[in-house]
This record gives structure tokens, C-alpha cells and sequence, in this order.
């Protein structure tokens, strides 16, 4: 009995043997799939070609008779190449980097600036070897156009600094000439106070407006409320409001959130106040009104003084642009007032926009968009509101009773 239970295992171990053997032997009789080649890229040339025609650079290649033999868009665009011919200055160059061998510089500017040309193109002309040469243009108009803004910057801060340094030595010669008489002592002194003055505006606001157009980061925003920049921004104005004799009439507080900087949105704000004081006829009354249309926050300063002139209403926010350089003067004016307000509201995301008719006066609106609470949709973005050539009136009404500063 126990050897038939031992030839049954040893026959089944057999069968079980057998199966897996036969059907290791057909995996392996299988053929392995070969893996899948990649798709062929394209060839090296066209690559080349592609590169060639989408960079920013003009590029023309030229042979040793000037004649294009190859460019690219963006060269026709820069004026490297017209109807197929090179430029006559590019193709001097040309030839003067085939006989010399080095790279050569050459001015491609339009001599006839007309439309979106560019105003300003600078081409390396460099050697390809066999009598080919290659042109490498770009459009250099916005590095020219900021070295002519530094070099008038730098002219106008020097004008301005030069003009109170050098009344405080005349007053200050004045003042020693006239040492034993006390009413002229006081009376040149207090000049001298003033220029001083001014100087300091001068330097403190050329020190913030370097801050608001250069590298330094804005600092982290927080939740403002527009209620505390007027209110701080209007204690700042108090006194030159009346000094002046000019009511400042606010609407009532609104409990509108921005999210911004708190000291640099009063600054903005105080600058317009003083500014409305600064052209308005004694005895006349600055409206500050606020509200929210859609997604933004609006802050008007109205002033019922002498207004701007369609042509100079593009330039009041130019460093040191004067509509009445002789009043700005008289009233301590720096000139850059309206320049820190442009910037602190383009550094906040928002806009200044104005509205003004000469004779009539004018209106300064801040626009800033509004706090949004998190997990809220914000509100649609509101239409234009007035245009700068028509006069917003619900944003330069006081609403209410208005309270009464000054």
C-alpha cells in the first residue's frame, strides 16, 4: 500500500514537471518586443533655421558684393534690409569688416523716424569667413530713451538743488552786511529759513521718489482703510490750508479697505491736498470725496483754482513739470509732488487720473483696488469711469453734510 502511494506522488511530480517545463519552453520561444525608436526630430539645419528666424535680433547675412544672401523678419522690421537690399551704412561696414577681419559697430538709425519704427538700432558687424559677413541688430530706443531721461534727471535735480544753495549765500551775505540793523537780520533769517526749508522738502522727496522708481521692494501690504489715509493726510494739509485761507471739505468716512501701505497712501494724498491748496485763489474751498465703483477704490481732491491746459495735463506728472512755475515757486513747490503720486499708485496697482478745465479747476482721483476678503469673488471690474477730458461728478462731490476742515 505504501509503495503504490509512493509511485502515485513520484507519477504526479512527473505530470507537474512535464506542464511547467512546457510552458517555460513556449515563453521563451516568444519573441521580446523591440522598444519603440523615437520619433525623428527634425534635422540640424532647420533647427539652425528656426533659430535664425525667431530671435529678437535683426540678422542678414552678407557676401563679399554687399547683396543679402539670407535675414530674417525681425532685420526687415529694424530697417537692416529694405526690399531686399541691405542697408547702405551696414553694407560699408560690411566691407570694411571683410578686409579688416574684426567685428565692426555700426548706427542703423532711422534718419527719418516715422511711425512704430524704432527710434534707435545698433548693429555688430562680424566675419563668417569666405567672404561672408553677418549683421546683428537691435532695437536700443528704450536704453536711449532712459539715458535721456537720467542726463535731463540729473540736469534738473542739479537746476534744483543749485537755485536754494545759492539763495542761502546771497541771504547769508545779506545778513552779515546788514548785522546791526535787527528788523533786516530777522527779515533776511527768515528767507534763509525758508530756502532751507525748501532744500529739505526738496532732498526728502528726491530720496522717495529714488525709493518708489528703483529696485527697493515696496513693503508687504496690509489692510488700509481709506477713512485713516484721509484723515492723516488732511492733518498733514492743516496748517498750509490755513495759512492759505482755503477750506478743505471732506465727505463723510465711507469704511472702504485697500490693500497698500499706509504711510506711502497718505503721502500720495497729502500731496494732492497740498497741491489743491497750492493753486487754489484764497478763500476758495477743497473738496476730498471717496466711494467705491465696482472693484475700485476712488479718492478725489478737487480744487475751484486757475486749472490745466489740455496740452500740459499729460505732463503734471513729470519730475519737476510746473504749470505755473512762478506761483510754485512763491508756494515751495519741488516740482515732484505729482511724480511720488503717479508711482506710489502704479506700485500699489492702481492709477491717478485727472480732470481739468482752465478757469474752472481741477480734479486728481486715486484709483486703487479695493480690499478683497478671502474665499470672496471680487466685484466685477468697474467701466471707465470719466475720461481725463470730462469732469466725474459724483467723484468730486462731498456727499451729505460734509464736515469742515481748516
Amino acid at each position: 500500500m505504501d509503495a503504490l502511494l509512493c509511485v502515485a506522488i513520484a507519477a504526479g511530480a512527473l505530470v507537474l514537471g512535464l506542464l511547467l517545463g512546457l510552458r517555460w519552453g513556449r515563453r521563451r520561444e516568444e519573441p521580446i518586443p523591440a522598444p519603440a525608436e523615437p520619433a525623428p526630430g527634425p534635422p540640424f539645419a532647420d533647427l539652425l533655421e528656426r533659430v535664425f528666424r525667431s530671435t529678437d535680433e535683426g540678422l542678414a547675412v552678407l557676401d563679399s558684393a554687399g547683396d543679402v544672401v539670407l535675414h530674417n523678419p525681425r532685420a526687415a522690421e529694424l530697417g537692416v534690409v529694405r526690399g531686399g537690399l541691405p542697408d547702405a551704412r551696414a553694407a560699408t561696414a560690411s566691407q570694411q569688416v571683410l578686409h579688416g577681419g574684426s567685428t565692426v559697430d555700426v548706427d542703423l538709425s532711422p534718419l527719418d523716424h516715422r511711425g512704430r519704427q524704432p527710434a534707435a538700432v545698433l548693429a555688430h558687424v562680424r566675419p563668417l569667413g569666405g567672404g561672408y559677413s553677418m549683421v546683428e541688430a537691435a532695437d536700443t530706443s528704450e536704453a536711449v530713451r532712459l539715458e535721456a531721461t537720467r542726463r535731463d534727471f540729473v540736469a534738473n535735480v542739479s537746476h534744483e538743488l543749485k537755485t536754494p544753495v545759492g539763495a542761502m549765500g546771497l541771504l547769508a551775505e545779506a545778513v552779515l552786511d546788514a548785522a546791526d540793523d535787527p528788523t533786516e537780520v530777522r527779515r533776511f533769517g527768515t528767507k534763509i529759513l525758508n530756502e532751507a526749508t525748501r532744500l529739505g522738502n526738496l532732498v526728502t522727496e528726491l530720496i522717495a521718489l529714488s525709493r518708489l522708481t528703483g529696485a527697493e521692494r515696496l513693503p508687504e501690504l496690509q489692510v488700509v482703510e481709506v477713512d485713516e489715509v484721509v484723515q492723516e493726510a488732511l492733518a498733514r494739509s492743516r496748517l498750509s490750508a490755513e495759512s492759505a485761507g482755503i477750506e478743505i471739505i471732506v465727505d463723510r468716512p465711507t469704511g472702504l479697505e485697500v490693500d497698500g501701505d499706509l504711510t506711502l497712501l497718505v503721502t500720495a494724498l497729502s500731496n494732492l491736498v497740498e497741491n489743491a491748496i497750492a493753486y487754489s485763489p484764497a478763500d476758495s474751498a477743497v473738496s476730498v470725496s471717496r466711494r467705491r465703483c465696482g472693484s475700485w477704490v476712488e479718492i478725489a481732491v478737487t480744487d475751484r483754482g486757475i486749472g490745466i491746459a489740455p496740452e500740459h495735463q499729460k505732463r503734471v506728472f513729470e519730475r519737476f513739470f510746473r504749470v505755473d512755475p512762478a506761483r510754485s515757486r512763491a508756494t515751495g513747490g519741488t516740482g515732484l509732488g505729482l511724480a511720488i503720486v503717479k508711482h506710489v499708485l502704479a506700485n500699489h496697482g492702481g492709477e491717478v487720473r485727472l480732470w481739468s478745465s482752465p478757469g474752472t479747476g481741477s480734479t486728481f482721483t486715486m484709483r486703487l483696488p479695493g480690499h478683497v476678503e478671502p474665499g470672496t469673488d471680487p466685484a466685477e471690474p468697474a467701466p471707465a469711469a470719466a475720461s481725463d477730458q470730462g469732469r466725474a461728478a459724483p467723484t468730486s462731490q462731498p456727499v451729505d453734510v460734509p464736515d469742515r476742515v481748516g
